[in-house]
């Protein structure tokens, strides 16, 4: 496919589904909507199988550049982190359309459209070669969730999505004056170019301060997480399981594109701090999901717990943690988004998030049930699931280089295993105090159709890795490299607080585990 311009016709396919969704009705709009989705996994999976995972190949690939003014140019290209996120991005969207063709009445045209809108724009993100292309398409993301809470919304909606709003924009206009720095003194808004760049270490903290403002915000990490729940409780389903699937995950994708590779020294200087931030998410929001009566809100609690096992997974800074990183934020979008779906699916009958509503619905709901355990099990870890691989491999990187930590993480797991198996028996299992409840019918066609592939993908996931792990591992490797030539010599180890590792003694470890692979 050399030449093809593929990432910008997964560009334009769903582009010009929601153009033509604002000018039908609202059956044909739902079915252009699910076509133009259709369409974009199709190519996806073209995207995926030309993909070239051989150790000698470049690691952009799919590269398109058209100057447009200025420096500022369309430069698209992926490697195999990208990749991987496009491929979660295209997979869950006919899902997202799917779990709306019953539950949104009103406006349907509009809604599509900025469903629609919203994919051309998540897929810019991570295709995105250009600082400024990255930016707008960064922030832009922000308009159709923002317009999806605040018009289908619940009763809460305007004030969940002006808290979204704000929060993800201020954090951003810093990170948007760093960019312009940069470009001002490297003379490239080449985003391959800046990666291997060397800005002053003394400068490269404020530009890191900046980014970082932006990133913790969007996955979210603690104390700035407090939008995410909000924003999760007032959207329909689909907003739910897209922004959990996908959106959280723009900020991880950020700090790996550009806080570790174009800034190490910062990266090394400032891991405390996000160590600290992580440890103390973990705990927190574990036990704050433990005590929620709504299944959004804890759900979207938990979301923020499996986000801080990314952080500290990425701020190990060896191998094992950068690859864990990313296998725990592809789960965690299946998961998660999965789990939405699964909330959806029980409020479209009795139209209550309320634990205390719902009980025994094993008993007229067994596919239901079935399907649920299968992903609350995935949440906590179950080996052989989609989780598990991540998790082992965030928390065996940071324990290479603090065992306090790597037990804090773990902590969080098994909090994690309380509050979702607290939450699934008080579901599904107990007396049937309801008579509304006990007469809900169990999973149609449709929601087989989105639950089903969902729950073959956390399997594929937890049974074969190796088929997520192989594509990334390039560019994992060269994040590696970049990042030991920041490291300081001596001690091998953080411990909780100290400075990041490592001399020749964590470069040959994490050598040696890559090869073990």
């Amino acid at each position: 496919m050399d030449g093809f311009p593929i990432l910008s016709l997964m560009m334009a396919v769903p582009m010009a589904g929601a153009i033509a969704c604002l000018f039908v009705g609202a059956r044909q709009a739902r079915w252009i909507a699910l076509l133009a989705t259709l369409a974009d996994f199709v190519l996806g999976i073209l995207l995926w199988i030309n993909f070239d995972q051989s150790g000698s190949a470049p690691q952009w690939q799919f590269q398109e550049y058209l100057p447009i003014f200025g420096r500022f140019a369309w430069a698209l290209g992926i490697d195999g982190i990208a990749l991987m996120l496009i491929a979660l991005t295209v997979f869950l969207m006919p899902i997202c359309i799917g779990a709306s063709w019953q539950a949104i009445e009103k406006r349907v045209g509009e809604y599509m459209a900025a469903f629609l809108f919203m994919e051309v724009l998540m897929i810019g993100v991570f295709a995105a070669q250009d600082l400024f292309l990255f930016y707008i398409m960064f922030e832009a993301g922000l308009i159709p969730m923002y317009l999806i809470i605040g018009i289908w919304g619940g009763a809460d909606r305007i004030y969940a999505s002006y808290k979204f709003f704000l929060y993800t924009l201020l954090g951003s206009v810093l990170m948007l004056i760093a960019m312009m720095w940069m470009v001002h003194e490297a003379g490239t808004t080449q985003i391959p170019v800046l990666m291997a760049y060397n800005f002053d270490p003394h400068i490269q903290i404020w530009l890191w301060l900046a980014f970082f403002a932006s990133f913790a915000v969007k996955m979210p990490m603690w104390p700035v997480h407090t939008w995410l729940p909000d924003a999760h409780v007032q959207a329909p389903t689909a907003g739910s399981v897209i922004l959990a699937g996908v959106l959280l995950k723009m900020g991880g994708y950020g700090f790996i594109r550009f806080s570790l590779p174009m800034f190490p020294e910062a990266s090394a200087e400032l891991a405390p701090l996000i160590w600290g931030l992580s440890m103390v998410a973990v705990v927190y929001t574990s036990l704050v999901a433990l005590v929620q009566s709504d299944m959004k809100k804890l759900i979207a609690y938990s979301s923020v717990a499996h986000m801080a096992i990314v952080t500290l997974g990425l701020f190990a800074f060896n191998r094992a943690g950068l690859e864990g990183a990313m296998m725990v934020m592809l789960g965690h979008g299946l998961v998660s988004g999965a789990l939405f779906l699964c909330v959806g699916v029980i409020y479209d009958r009795l139209h209550t998030r309320e634990i205390a509503r719902y009980g025994g619905l094993a008993i007229n709901m067994p596919k239901y049930a079935v399907l649920f355990l299968l992903f609350a099990m995935a949440a906590v870890g179950l080996p052989g699931t989609s989780n598990f691989v991540g998790e082992f491999l965030s928390l065996m990187g940071v324990y290479q280089v603090s065992t306090w930590a790597a037990l804090v993480g773990t902590t969080g797991i098994i909090l994690g295993a309380a509050y979702m198996l607290y939450l699934y028996r008080r579901i599904c299992y107990g007396e049937q105090k309801n008579a509304d409840a006990a007469a809900m019918p169990d999973l149609s066609m449709r929601e087989m159709w989105l639950l089903a592939p969902i729950a073959a993908v956390v399997l594929w996931m937890g049974v074969y890795p190796e088929s997520f792990l192989a594509p990334m591992r390039p560019a994992i490797h060269a994040l590696e490299a970049r990042l030991a030539s920041a490291a300081p010599a001596g001690d091998s180890k953080i411990e909780m607080g100290a400075a990041i590792p490592a001399g020749d003694g964590a470069a040959h470890e994490t050598a040696a585990h890559g090869e073990a692979h």
